[in-house]
């Protein structure tokens, strides 16, 4: 599977595509980079699809890129498996804003669908 870079080693992009993906479950929403959010969009995606799924070996999974955190793996097996039960994909949407002041990186929000 091809994935972006994003200008930093392999742990520090691990770690931080996982802290991103927490907060998209937790929040529902975050403010982030264009190619931030699309390289997160993909981790968001099979994490609600392993909630879906929901056997002991897809929460190991949750639990393992998640970084034992045990919130949002319930978050995400309880609540958004079931909200997303008929839903074939495509949880996840952006909505892009203006340009960063410092760089001018593009701005997006990314979020969980609503049904």
């Amino acid at each position: 599977m091809a994935y972006r870079k994003l200008g930093v080693d392999n742990k520090h992009r691990r770690s931080m595509l996982a802290n991103l993906t927490k907060d998209v479950i937790k929040n529902g929403r975050i403010i982030t980079t264009e190619t931030r959010a699309k390289e997160v969009r993909k981790f968001v995606d099979k994490m609600i699809t392993y909630g879906k799924k929901g056997d002991l070996v897809s929460r190991r999974k949750a639990l393992a890129f998640l970084q034992n955190d045990k919130e949002a793996v319930k978050i995400v097996f309880d609540d958004l498996a079931s909200k997303y039960a008929k839903r074939n994909g495509g949880y996840t949407r952006i909505l892009k804003l203006d340009e960063r002041r410092g760089d001018d990186a593009l701005m997006v929000v990314l979020e969980l669908v609503e049904e």
